[in-house]
């Protein structure tokens, strides 16, 4: 169901409908002093329900779940007219899926995780005296969420915040345009401002975000734009979580079945049009099976898209990127790498922003397809004679955001694994590692810092508060000056 604004519910969460928040209309001169008016908004908020009990924070998760499912048309709609050409599927199954999955996920486990933890005495000195870690809420978390996945990003942080019992305020793409005018215009209706506030990017609205005192700062995006928003945080010693990308191998070992690891690394690879932070971004093979590889490659992409006018087929989402990316081919193919387009007809069509998947065979180490994120359907391969002739490649690297070896043998992935670092892994597959609400989701290095989903994104956003109660009579009073022989002897045995 798809209710317009001014039918959809109240949640249990929300007494009356606040109004659609939007930088222009709140208080304040210039847009720093709007975006605090909204943050100042929450913060008195908080002060009068500083820690959520678990009937708010399930009432709060509900909600979410509510505003998915009633609002999932529009939803799909909105995403689809901001790429152009959205694929309906993918946005079903790699947006509302996890979402509504991750937050089923939270309800299930949230009162455990709200658990004080007992923790042991150390000293002698405390007969009768408790260790207590308790998770508290931390306040007010800005969530900055990129364009590619924006349901799935928006709403998976949403979930982590909520569950560990803060506020919110989210800042959109400026290539979200129709889906940050959606949330804007609906999502007053099951939150309200002081709850969750949903911001557009309207130009500037980003850096103004990022120096913003928030108590958490989650970004997620390019490892460029992350050093930036890192520093604007650091002025404020907020904490923040980068999520950001790289370029992730797969490495395709000699015992494992070629077709096989063609049939899932295309999967992945041409989901959204390539446009993940976690897909297969360049691939190693044993140098004698890259015929057999394309040969695979050529097959399965003309079974799943006819061309690139497929429904199925998702496009670039916006002009700079499409010409960065044939740019990027072209250039490739100039330099002597051999380039194969995997569906017949045009390479790519620029009135609707599609281009053709493409492999790129032992490109030049320094052109643009091997020195950035692609975020395109355009696949590296690479030949290796000996496996650690591509372990040492993608070591001499920064760290990616995720690893994707394939082989049948445990050993070879033990090795794997214990010799090259990422954020995440998925063995013998690509990007599924990412959709496991009770594995943490996040990088190492230039590919981010932090985690989020299931459990580890609700100690995120909490405070694993250390709490010490003394017991009715203090066992310190032995160490009481002025120091006695019995002191020394209390002293004695500890020290010994």
């Amino acid at each position: 169901m798809n209710l317009p604004a001014e039918q959809a519910p109240v949640t249990a969460a929300t007494e009356v409908a606040a109004p659609a928040v939007s930088v222009d209309a709140l208080p304040g001169s210039d847009l720093p002093g709007r975006l605090q008016a909204a943050l100042e908004l929450q913060r008195r908020a908080r002060a009068g329900n500083p820690v959520p009990g678990y009937a708010e924070r399930r009432a709060d998760l509900a909600a979410l779940r509510r505003f998915i499912i009633e609002n999932r048309e529009a939803l799909i709609e909105a995403v689809n007219r901001d790429y152009g050409s959205r694929s309906r599927h993918e946005t079903l199954f790699a947006e509302l899926v996890p979402v509504l999955d991750g937050i089923r996920h939270a309800r299930r486990h949230l009162r455990r995780w709200m658990r004080p933890q007992r923790r042991g005495i150390d000293l002698l000195l405390f007969p009768g005296a408790r260790n207590r870690v308790v998770p508290q809420p931390l306040g007010v978390v800005g969530v900055i969420v990129p364009w590619n996945f924006p349901i799935n990003l928006t709403f998976s942080a949403l979930t982590s915040i909520f569950a560990a019992g803060n506020r919110a305020l989210v800042k959109l793409s400026e290539n979200s345009r129709h889906f940050a005018s959606l949330l804007i215009e609906r999502l007053p209706h099951y939150f309200p401002p002081e709850k969750l506030a949903i911001f557009d990017e309207t130009g500037g609205v980003g850096i103004a975000f990022s120096r913003l005192p928030v108590d958490h700062l989650l970004f997620t995006g390019s490892t460029q734009t992350g050093r930036k928003v890192m520093t604007a945080a650091a002025a404020n010693l907020c904490p923040v979580t980068l999520e950001l990308g790289g370029k992730s191998p797969a490495l395709v070992c000699e015992d494992f079945p070629v077709r096989t690891a063609a049939e899932r690394i295309l999967f992945v690879k041409l989901l959204n049009a390539g446009q993940i932070c976690t897909t297969v971004d360049y691939l190693w093979l044993p140098r004698a099976r890259l015929a057999e590889f394309v040969e695979h490659a050529r097959q399965i992409v003309a079974a799943r898209y006819r061309n690139i006018e497929s429904a199925d087929y998702t496009s670039i989402i916006d002009a700079t990127a499409f010409e960065r990316l044939t740019h990027a081919i072209l250039d490739a193919r100039r330099r002597g790498a051999q380039v194969v387009q995997l569906l017949p007809g045009k390479p790519w069509d620029a009135a609707t922003r599609k281009i053709a998947p493409h492999l790129v065979l032992d490109p030049p180490l320094d052109c643009e397809l091997m020195q950035r994120e692609i975020f395109g359907p355009v696949l590296p391969v690479l030949g290796y004679e000996q496996l650690d002739e591509a372990v040492q490649f993608i070591n001499a690297r920064p760290r990616p955001l995720a690893f994707y070896p394939f082989s049948r043998r445990r050993a070879r992935i033990r090795y794997l694994l214990e010799h090259v670092m990422s954020g995440g892994v998925s063995v013998n597959d690509a990007l599924w590692h990412v959709g496991q609400h009770d594995l943490p989701f996040g990088g190492v290095g230039a590919s981010g810092m932090g985690h989020y989903h299931g459990g580890e994104g609700f100690l995120t956003f909490s405070k694993l508060r250390p709490v010490f109660y003394q017991a009715p009579v203090s066992g310190m009073r032995l160490l009481w000056p002025p120091f006695s022989a019995l002191a020394d002897r209390v002293l004695d045995v500890l020290t010994r």
